[in-house]
């Protein structure tokens, strides 16, 4: 028995959880979100508890019945609290400025990089190196860090683009003048 898919879900209070033919929707104070729910399981709430079984004991299906247990608690805490990633700009000239919904970064290219956020995802910038996203679906904001990350990956050589905080860069040693 997978022993994440078994452990209920706590509903904390000014979170409402329904559970409607395929799907559960979970409104909170950081928003709405909806998550499918495969066929072989079953999804209950009771006693302000969200319970996930499944029907039978195949591989995949035990698979899905974690899956779908840890999916369902990150949709119940990004409506309570919300997710956020941080992001820092390292590089002489390089920075960013938000313009609305889009962010606008200038990371040593020829042209400015005008990125635009989706829809759930905010974006904070802090001394122009700090971005911090957040939004309720945990997905999404991982996502959206991942191609802002894309658009300039940190560099091993000089340590310079964007990477996430805490990230830990390997350098390398760049070339050496050969001795004869």
């Amino acid at each position: 028995m997978s022993r994440i898919g078994k452990k209920p879900i706590d509903i904390p209070p000014g979170v409402k959880v329904a559970v409607e033919n395929d799907s559960v929707t979970a409104q909170g104070p950081k928003g709405a979100l909806r998550q499918p729910i495969p066929r072989p399981l079953a999804v209950a709430v009771k006693d302000n508890q969200v319970i996930v079984t499944r029907a039978s004991d195949e591989r995949q299906v035990r698979a899905l019945h974690g899956l779908t247990r840890s999916l369902l608690a990150n949709m119940v805490s990004g409506v309570k609290d919300g997710f956020e990633r941080k992001l820092e700009i390292v590089g002489i000239g390089y920075r960013a400025q938000t313009q609305g919904k889009n962010i606008q970064l200038a990371l040593g290219y020829s042209h400015p990089i005008v990125f635009p956020l989706p829809d759930g995802v905010s974006a904070e910038i802090e001394k122009q190196t700090l971005i911090t996203l957040k939004g309720a679906d945990k997905a999404l904001v991982g996502q959206t860090a991942a191609k802002l990350r894309e658009l300039r990956k940190p560099d091993p050589y000089k340590g310079k683009g964007i990477k996430y905080a805490g990230e830990v860069i390997r350098r390398k040693v760049g070339k050496k003048a050969g001795a004869k």
